[in-house]
Formats: C-alpha cells, sequence, structure tokens
C-alpha cells in the first residue's frame, strides 16, 4: 500500500508520499480501506518531531479516519467486510488501509458521506470526553471555547449548544468568529483585539464560565483561572501558547475551581473503547438528528498531505482540514 512517511522531524516537505507494507489485523482487530483521513495539530507536531505514536502504534502519521472494513482479525464479531466506518487512532491514518482495534470503531452516521465521517471521530471523543465525562458540562451553564473556529471548537460549540449550554468563544479575525456565531455561539470575543476575561465578565454579570475548554496552555493560565467562576472547571488540551505557566493557587482556592489537563492519544484502550462507546451513545444520535455536523475546510488528495499541513499551519482554516484516498 501507500502511505505518508516521515523520513526525518522537519517542515511540511518532509512528509513522503511510497509504497510501505500492507498491516495485517491482529486479535480484536480490523483492517479497513481508508476513504479519508483528517489533519490534526498532534499531526504537524509528529512531523517536526515532538509527538512521537505510542508504543505500538504505527509510525505514519493520521488519528482518524474513514473508510470500508477490508478484513476481520481472530475473534472479531459485530462487523462486516463492507461495511463502512470510521475510527478513532494512536496513528496511521495517512495511508490507504489501516488497523483498528474494534472498541475504537465506529459506524458512519446516517446522513453523512463516507468521506465527512473522516471529520468526526478525533473531535468528538475529545470534546466529549473533556466538556462532558470530565467537567460535567450542565444545561444553563457557561462554556468559553479556546479556537471556536478550530476542528474542536466548531464542534465544542454545536455539542455545547445542543445540551443547552451558553457559549462563549474565541477567535482571531471577524470572519472566523461570524462562522462561530453561525454554529451557535453567543459570545464572540476577538483574542486579538480584546480581553476575554473582562468581555466574559461583562457577558455573564461577573460571574464567569463555568467550564472552559482550552487549546493555548501555558500562556492563557492565569487568565483562564481568572475567567473561571465559582466551581468552574479549566480543561487544558492544547499546548499551542507554551508548557510552563503560573497557577495562582488562592484565586484557585478562592473559585473551589479545578484544572485538568488530558491527551487522547496515549490513552490505555480501554478508557479509549469507553470513550468511542459514549460517544456513539450520546454524539451519533445528535449528527444524525442534524442538530450537529462535521465542519470541514477544504480535503486533499492524500498524497498531498504536504500542502494540507501548510494549510493548517497558516492558520486559515475554520473546521477540518481532510485528505482523502483516490
Amino acid at each position: 500500500m501507500k502511505a505518508i512517511t516521515i523520513p526525518q522531524p522537519g517542515g511540511p516537505d518532509v512528509l513522503t508520499w511510497t509504497t510501505v507494507p500492507d498491516p495485517e489485523p491482529g486479535p480484536g482487530e480490523v483492517l479497513v480501506d481508508v476513504a479519508a483521513s483528517a489533519v490534526n495539530r498532534a499531526d504537524l507536531l509528529q512531523r517536526q518531531g515532538h509527538y512521537d505514536p505510542p508504543p505500538g502504534a504505527s509510525q505514519y502519521p493520521g488519528l482518524e479516519c474513514s473508510g470500508r472494513v477490508a478484513a476481520l482479525g481472530p475473534g472479531v464479531s459485530g462487523w462486516e467486510v463492507g461495511s463502512p466506518v470510521c475510527a478513532l487512532l494512536a496513528g496511521g491514518g495517512y495511508a490507504e488501509r489501516v488497523v483498528v482495534p474494534t472498541g475504537q470503531l465506529l459506524p458512519v452516521p446516517e446522513g453523512v458521506s463516507l468521506r465527512d465521517a473522516a471529520a468526526l471521530p478525533e473531535v468528538t471523543a475529545t470534546v466529549w470526553s473533556n466538556l462532558f465525562m470530565i467537567s460535567h458540562l450542565r444545561p444553563g451553564e457557561t462554556v468559553l471555547i479556546h479556537g471556536g473556529a478550530s476542528g474542536i471548537g466548531t464542534m465544542a460549540i454545536q455539542l455545547a449548544k445542543a445540551v443547552g449550554a451558553k457559549v462563549a468563544v474565541t477567535a482571531g479575525s471577524p470572519q472566523k468568529l461570524a462562522r462561530c456565531a453561525e454554529l451557535g455561539a453567543d459570545v464572540l470575543i476577538d483574542y486579538r483585539q480584546q480581553d476575554f476575561v473582562e468581555e466574559l465578565r461583562k457577558a455573564t454579570d461577573g460571574d464567569g464560565a463555568d467550564v472552559i475548554l482550552d487549546i493555548v496552555g501555558a500562556k492563557y493560565l492565569d487568565r483562564n483561572v481568572r475567567a473561571l467562576a465559582v466551581n468552574g472547571r479549566l480543561s487544558v488540551i492544547g499546548l499551542q501558547g507554551g508548557v510552563k505557566g503560573e497557577l495562582n493557587l488562592a484565586t484557585l482556592l478562592g473559585k473551589r475551581a479545578a484544572v485538568t489537563a488530558t491527551s487522547l492519544r496515549g490513552r490505555p484502550l480501554a478508557e479509549k473503547t469507553a470513550i468511542v462507546a459514549a460517544v456513539r451513545e450520546h454524539v451519533w444520535p445528535l449528527v444524525e438528528a442534524g442538530r450537529v455536523r462535521p465542519v470541514i475546510d477544504r480535503a486533499f488528495p492524500l498524497h498531498d498531505a504536504a500542502l494540507a499541513h501548510g494549510a493548517l499551519e497558516a492558520g486559515t482554516p475554520v473546521g477540518k482540514v481532510l485528505l482523502t484516498v483516490e
């Protein structure tokens, strides 16, 4: 088969389209003929040499895919060859075929094309696990979503609105904020021009956010804690603004607030299986009802992965960037 490899760390130009051995499904796994994958920030970090795959995972980038079941490993039941599926991966999505543990496999939701389903697994698993399984976002609460126009952000807006939360977002341009508003965001904050702590206080009568979903990390740590409401929950899922920040524990104590930091890729299979099962139970009905949808900015052929990485690094996309197998 063909796959994108990373012979050495570097810029997008190091991504190499080459012939590699076909994978073989083991016990509890299925082989998927890939129709599409999606580009995530983690893929950029892996290409740069900053985010190695977990032990035992494919060395090829790609944390999600859609396609059709090509073969079943020993002991697999409940799936049929030819079935349209999408999957959460620890790696290997930038390839014509990939092996997937059955616990990370999902049916393609009704009403979503096989290609577009590639935009769902990583964002739905990340958002559902952090906003609801960890932060317990409830109807009527206020959530602040940093990077509202990103793949994570566009999904988080929709899921938070679907459960009846008030949604505030940050983004870096009026155009991106307008797209966030179309998805249901109630409070729009241009982080280049406005102080999100002050704007959030204005929008909540001084209370702040009950939940904050943060992709920035260290740069926003202090301000995020100040922006929390009493009993607020800050969930850090990205480090685009650095890895070391100063935390005022007195402020945290005074608000009886909590800070968590999670990643998805390196979790044990059992934890990923539980998250994927929760996504299928809670998110898939919303997708099939048309209340939540994948937001896709553009698609590139898989062999043009370098162009896709360049587009994401430029910061222009709203939603997901896909890679398609032709």
